[in-house]
This record gives C-alpha cells, sequence and structure tokens, in this order.
C-alpha cells in the first residue's frame, strides 16, 4: 500500500509531496532505487532500519529509523525483504537550509542519519509519529514539525534562495542549457555553480541530468528510444542508453522488461537483471 498527498499551502514552496507505504515481507532483493534530483526524508516507524546493498549484498552499516535521502545523481541499491511501515517526505530544491539548517550539497550523494542534524528532535518526532493513531495524523504531524522550523523564514522559497537560482530552476523546466542560463545569470559559471549547489546540492549540470532521466521515465514505456532521445534532449538514442545505464544501473529496454509498479523504485537481481 502506497499513499501521497500535497502538503498544506503554507509548505507547497518547500515540499513536494507527503507519503507513507506498507510493504509485506518478501523474498530477499535488492532494489534500485533512482535519483529524482530532490531530497527525501522518510521515518521506518516499523520494520528493520535501511541498509544498502553494494555488490550485491547488504551493507554492514546500518542506518537509524529516521534519514534524510541527499539529492543524487545515480542509483543506490536498497536491501528489500523485511515488512516495513515508513512515512516521509519529498522536497523541492531550496528546503536544505530552512528546514535542516545546513546547505543541500553538505546531504548530497549520500543518507544522513536525522538525529545528525536535529540531535534529540529527530528521536522525539519519530517517538510522535509512531504515536499518532492514523496514517493521516501521522502526516498532519509531519506538516506541523516543518511549519514549525520556518517561522525565522518567508514562507516561500524566494525567501530563501538567491534570485538567480530560482530563475535558474524556472529556465532549466522551459528546456534551457546551463550555458544559456549561466549567460543570463550576470554571473560566471563558477559562482552561479556554487550557489546552485548549495540550494540544490547538484552542480547545474548534474542536475540538468537528472531532470532528462524524468523525461525518459514519465515517458509511455512503448515510445520508441530515437523519438525519447529527440523530445528528451539527448544528442541520439546511443547517449539515451548511456546516461540510462549510468544513472539507473540498467538499460532502457531492461526497465522496461522489469516494468516497476513505482517509477523510481526499480526491483533487480543484481547478476542478471541490468543488461
Amino acid at each position: 500500500m502506497h499513499y501521497s498527498r500535497l502538503p498544506c499551502l503554507a509548505l507547497r514552496p518547500f515540499v513536494k509531496r507527503l507519503w507513507l507505504s506498507c510493504q509485506a515481507a518478501t523474498r530477499p532483493a535488492c532494489e534500485h532505487v533512482l535519483p529524482t534530483g530532490d531530497m527525501h526524508l522518510v521515518f521506518r516507524l516499523r520494520g528493520a532500519p535501511l541498509r544498502l546493498v553494494n555488490e550485491g549484498r547488504p551493507a554492514s552499516e546500518g542506518f537509524s529509523s529516521a534519514v534524510i535521502g541527499g539529492p543524487r545523481t545515480t542509483f543506490y541499491g536498497k536491501w528489500m525483504g523485511d515488512a516495513v511501515y515508513s512515512v516521509g517526505v519529498q522536497f523541492y530544491p531550496g528546503a536544505a537550509e530552512p528546514l535542516f539548517g545546513v546547505p543541500a550539497d553538505t546531504l548530497a550523494e549520500r543518507h544522513t542519519n536525522l538525529d545528525a542534524v536535529w540531535g534529540h528532535h529527530a528521536e522525539q518526532l519519530w517517538e510522535r509519529l509512531l504515536a499518532a493513531p492514523t496514517p493521516e495524523q501521522q502526516l498532519r504531524v509531519l506538516e506541523t514539525v516543518m511549519l514549525a522550523r520556518l517561522p525565522g523564514y518567508s514562507l516561500s522559497v524566494s525567501g530563501v534562495m538567491h534570485p538567480a537560482i530560482s530563475f535558474g530552476l524556472g529556465r532549466f523546466a522551459q528546456g534551457a542549457t546551463v550555458t544559456e542560463v549561466v549567460r543570463e545569470s550576470g554571473y560566471s559559471h563558477r559562482y552561479f555553480n556554487a550557489l546552485f549547489k548549495r540550494a540544490t546540492g547538484l552542480s547545474s549540470k548534474a542536475y540538468c541530468r537528472v531532470r532528462r532521466l524524468q523525461h525518459v521515465l514519465a515517458a509511455p514505456r512503448d515510445t520508441a528510444l530515437a523519438e525519447l532521445a529527440l523530445a528528451a534532449g539527448f544528442a541520439d538514442q546511443a547517449h539515451l542508453q548511456r546516461e540510462f545505464r549510468a544513472l539507473t544501473g540498467v538499460t532502457p529496454l531492461a526497465y522496461r522488461h522489469l516494468a516497476p509498479q513505482f517509477t523510481h523504485h526499480l526491483q533487480v537481481n543484481f547478476l542478471q537483471d541490468r543488461d
């Protein structure tokens, strides 16, 4: 069972969606979690904490039951098999500093235990979520806590994000290139990129790579790859295939064959399913 909804209006400049997920126990497996370009916050209220997969085996390092997933440029492997119940938040770029007190690039490409940035407040929130009697009330607890961390800021992204980055994100959404956006910003490439990484966690080039992937993942799965490559901004079909495998760990055809229920969650056999 999976459910998601929009946050309350005051949080919508920062929070893309709130969600909860209940997964039954399955045979042990690896799941590729594909990059979205966004930051996530996840609380596991039942079941074992997150375990990553390295070279087909679960890593020995574990995490707490409350974890920040930083923006990523490629997939990571997650160990599956236990029954788990989780609630979480997916954020827009610009949310890291007001909500977590650190630039997004300090959280990028890794998982961070929430108590490393929120201290004892992380455990208090986990306990409040566990005590909430219904799933909807758990999501409301999350909203209440997020709102409580924002009063020092204008409740808009423009109140916390450099105007050049807010402008750049809008232009990238329209299909502009990095070169075009940097030129239009009036800043040097180096300075623009430093501002961009602080807000989003990714370089402007990496962010655009992940955006192109979202276009591919959202397309109907029977779309011809050559047509999809052109529409998504790749040089050609071969370029799409190289980028897709680099970011997801599988080829476009393998992804279609596996036919995941959820676009960014791909159950794989590490030894057989990547070709």
